[in-house]
């Protein structure tokens, strides 16, 4: 696999030497941070430390950082637990908040996958009390930003709370929440360069919500359990370098941007989806005209550079994405649309890499156009 070029970064970012690094060292304590002998001391400065690097990462204070397992389980934190008279959120979101809330209102995009401030404010309307509004602060699949400081503040204006999953923006473009008008914030350790199994619920304001996890009132009580020292400290190292990448964020922006401009040229059955609204600098979502996502993932592998369809979050199911969906896409398209994403490590030799493979492919498939499974 060593020379399989790597481009699915918003599934898991390669783990960063620091990250690396941070965690083997956290490894050596051997101690328990809620110890009050020195080798829980010891842990329990690691933790400290991380949580102060993973705060500043999206302008945060270190006292709102609680550490899960990872992002479902801060998103699910957040919805489950905040006491709220409805929860609305929007039609694009992860997985993890659409399950964690099924019967929430749903708000409607526009074709390039942004949220309808209009149709938030009409579901804010319709609402007797105070309403917990989830929606994510980059999408997973398209890289699409979201006005998620005008929509805190029509939330806020409604008494509302705000809750941000902002996993796959942190450490790839400036992000502060206290800027943003965010009550809740979702972050994963593994998205960022980090190990995977490790995330945080930021909370500002002293936003009050209910914990899920009860025990021995580790994290201020908010989710009891053993903290995942060694893990916690790779995300803490990982915040820090990821702070650093996500001030020059047009070094990715270059490489999206010329990937794009290549594959469209190449076929002229190819849409980048969300093309037309402010993205991240690291994701492309790219459709190709009746060739399943499958095809196109199992075809670029065997050529030696590994993308995703869609999200990794559904046990390896390839399904057509409902994000597309939402956007307005039929069945046929939002089953035909790959995910290339870059992250720390990515180079432009991996960018021309995926260029080559993907003009073959699609130049081999395209006399055919092989149908899309159904």
């Amino acid at each position: 696999m060593n020379n399989t070029v790597y481009l699915d970064y918003n599934a898991t970012a390669p783990l960063r030497p620091e990250a690396r690094a941070a965690l083997l060292a956290a490894g050596e304590i051997g101690g328990n941070a809620s110890s009050v002998h020195g080798y829980g001391r010891r842990a329990r400065a690691c933790i400290e430390d991380a949580r102060a690097s993973v705060a500043e990462l999206v302008g945060a204070a270190p006292e709102g950082v609680t550490f899960t397992s990872g992002g479902t389980e801060a998103n699910n934190l957040a919805i489950r637990g905040v006491e709220a008279t409805a929860v609305i959120t929007s039609s694009i979101e992860h997985d993890s908040v659409l399950a964690a809330a099924p019967q929430a209102a749903r708000i409607p995009v526009d074709g390039d996958g942004v949220v309808s401030l209009e149709g938030l404010a009409a579901l804010l309307e319709r609402v007797p009390g105070p309403a917990l509004v989830s929606v994510m602060a980059a999408n997973n699949e398209t890289g699409v930003l979201q006005p998620i400081a005008q929509l805190a503040e029509l939330v806020h204006a409604h008494d509302g709370i705000v809750h941000c999953d902002a996993v796959q923006i942190a450490g790839k473009a400036p992000f502060d929440m206290a800027e943003a008008g965010v009550d809740l914030l979702t972050l994963s350790a593994h998205k960022i360069g980090g190990a995977a199994g490790v995330g945080a619920l930021v909370v500002a304001n002293d936003c009050k919500f209910e914990p899920q996890l009860r025990g021995g009132g580790q994290e201020r009580g908010r989710r009891s359990g053993t903290e995942n020292l060694c893990g916690i400290a790779a995300f803490g190292a990982a915040a820090k370098a990821a702070a650093e990448d996500a001030k020059n964020p047009d070094r990715l922006a270059h490489l999206r941007d010329r990937l794009e401009q290549a594959v469209k040229a190449s076929d002229d059955g190819t849409v980048v989806y969300g093309e037309r609204a402010e993205r991240l600098p690291s994701t492309s979502c790219i459709g190709l005209a009746d060739v399943s996502a499958e095809v196109q993932v199992i075809n670029l592998d065997l050529a030696g550079v590994a993308v995703s369809a869609g999200a990794a979050c559904s046990s390896g199911k390839v399904t057509p994405s409902h994000v597309l969906q939402a956007m307005g896409c039929d069945e046929g398209e939002a089953a035909s649309a790959i995910r290339v994403s870059t992250g720390w490590a990515t180079t432009p030799t991996d960018v021309d890499r995926f260029i080559a493979a993907w003009s073959e492919m699609a130049g081999r498939l395209a006399p055919e156009r092989t149908a899309v499974a159904a």
